[in-house]
């Protein structure tokens, strides 16, 4: 049976005494939540991993990674890598974030072998990917996602699937004004679940969680995770917020 998430990711926002209170409040807040078979997971900066990681301890909050680089070391200067990342507890990390892709020129070549060492290194990765605006609108938003997860993650064999939750992001939803329904994010998660099973089998694609990152808020929640291939949200703004975040985990 797939996994519930709840993730939020900070981006670059909070400093070390604000994502100390921030994870605090989550850590205290989430004891009032029944959790079945949900997770609920975190994103802070590095140079806050550590910190959010000892206050996270007993208890149900999981402290990710947002990026991390595919070498296992050398002159990559400001970069981090997975060894660094498991060295102070890291268990899981966010790759192909839209950001990353259209800021930061991140390839889906690159992306694959950010994969095959986080892979390598025993790390979970949540990996991003979804359309823009433009490709939406061209009515290209399926030949994209499939194009996204095909040459990002289908050289894997099924067994690596066990290390993999996947996060589709309608780029064009997301700070643009266009709206995406809760049925446009079924149909495509819809789509995505279709994929898996004709590429591997039923039991990855049964198995595999897949995440909606659509500006998910409190007041849209719920009818999001009601849709029947919709297992969670990776929330940005919301997730700084504890009532709102609570709000959200609360929904699904």
């Amino acid at each position: 049976m797939r996994s519930k998430i709840i993730a939020g990711n900070w981006k670059m926002n909070m400093n070390n005494k604000e994502t100390k209170n921030l994870v605090k409040g989550i850590k205290k807040s989430i004891k009032r939540v029944q959790l079945d078979n949900t997770r609920v997971i975190v994103a802070p900066a590095y140079v806050n991993l550590t910190s959010a990681i000892k206050r996270a301890k007993k208890s149900n909050l999981e402290v990710v990674s947002q990026n991390m680089h595919q070498a296992k070391n050398g002159a990559f200067t400001g970069e981090i890598s997975a060894d660094m990342l498991k060295g102070i507890g890291v268990k899981t990390v966010i790759l192909g974030h839209s950001e990353r892709r259209s800021i930061f020129g991140e390839t889906d070549a690159i992306l694959a072998e950010k994969v095959n060492s986080a892979l390598e290194n025993g790390l979970e990765i949540i990996f991003c990917f979804g359309e823009l605006l433009e490709d939406r609108k061209s009515e290209n938003h399926f030949s994209v996602v499939e194009s996204q997860l095909k040459n990002g993650l289908f050289h894997l064999d099924s067994m690596a699937w066990n290390q993999i939750v996947l996060a589709y992001e309608p780029v064009w939803a997301i700070g643009t004004g266009e709206t995406a329904s809760p049925e446009q994010a079924q149909e495509m998660h819809a789509f995505i679940r279709k994929l898996l099973q004709e590429k591997y089998n039923t039991s990855v694609a049964d198995n595999t969680s897949i995440l909606y990152g659509g500006s998910v808020k409190p007041a849209n929640a719920e009818e999001i995770f009601s849709k029947q291939d919709v297992d969670g949200g990776l929330i940005g703004g919301a997730s700084l917020n504890v009532a709102d975040f609570t709000a959200i985990i609360k929904a699904i």
